[in-house]
């Protein structure tokens, strides 16, 4: 019996968790990739105190509408931003791409792979999480439209097959409302994960090239600064408390990709005359 229990036990954890799924489709993973700790260091500790003024701001300033209100909002704004940053990728790694000389055309279309998973997790996330909903509302399939049936064939009577029939149907949906609960559950993690973990690697463009996430980051959180100025404040904070923290990420974000590029030339020799095979 124990060791039934401890090969389920086994089984259970090696089941990935979501976190480490959607870093596994998120992390940039070439082998041959330069790696600069430093930097990699300096993308996290931003995007930590991104989030960390996010809530600061939210804690210290009451909001201006309904907390539904606002995390919908902002998932609006994710998802803007991300569509934006979906057509500048496509555009950018596509201009790439076709500008670099022969071979290098080719063998940057061949690390296209990672770029389009993490593409494609947010969308997959979001998609279980808006499925896992619908069934909880009971929009794809209720109690009402299943309706009293008698599953029982008469074995038990009409009445008490009725019944236990619609106990066991209560209890179905009771153990399935339980599992699309965990499922969504683990779908938000998911979900949250991928989109911070895509966004800080600018959806592995890192793969091809080392110079594409310093070149396209700064568009994105320059569009999500434009969407901040279009939309009402969030919260009641004073105009300048609001402008310095919109200011703030496009402006650091914009620091640090400058910086990335002039360190990418001066300690690793890339620059992006050599990055299309044109010469340093």
């Amino acid at each position: 019996m124990s060791t039934g229990r401890q090969r389920m036990m086994a089984s259970i954890r090696s089941v990935p968790s979501p976190i480490a799924v959607a870093s596994a489709l998120t992390d940039p993973a070439r082998t041959d990739r330069i790696q600069d700790p430093v930097v990699t260091r300096l993308q996290s500790a931003r995007t930590a105190l991104g989030l960390m003024a996010t809530v600061g701001l939210l804690m210290v300033y009451p909001l201006k509408k309904g907390r539904e209100q606002f995390v919908f909002g902002k998932l609006e704004d994710l998802a803007l931003g991300c569509a934006i940053l979906l057509v500048a990728v496509a555009v950018g790694v596509t201009v790439f791409i076709l500008t670099a000389r022969p071979p290098l055309g080719r063998v940057y279309a061949s690390r296209l792979g990672g770029p389009l998973r993490a593409l494609g997790a947010i969308p997959l996330g979001a998609g279980v999480c808006w499925l896992m909903s619908a069934a909880l509302s009971g929009d794809i399939i209720s109690t009402a439209d299943i309706g009293s049936h008698d599953f029982l064939f008469g074995f038990l009577g009409e009445t008490l097959g009725r019944l236990v029939t619609g106990l066991l149907i209560a209890l179905l949906f009771i153990a399935a409302g339980i599992a699309c609960a965990i499922v969504l559950l683990l779908g938000v993690c998911f979900t949250l994960v991928a989109a911070i973990k895509a966004l800080n690697s600018c959806f592995r463009t890192g793969d091809v090239h080392e110079l594409l996430p310093a070149l396209l980051s700064p568009l994105l959180v320059w569009s999500l600064f434009v969407l901040g100025l279009l939309d009402d404040p969030d919260v009641a904070a004073p105009p300048a408390v609001l402008y310095s923290f919109l200011l703030g990420g496009p402006l650091s974000v914009t620091a640090m990709s400058v910086w990335e590029i002039r360190r990418l030339r001066v300690r690793h020799g890339v620059t992006m005359r050599s990055a299309l095979g044109r010469g340093r």
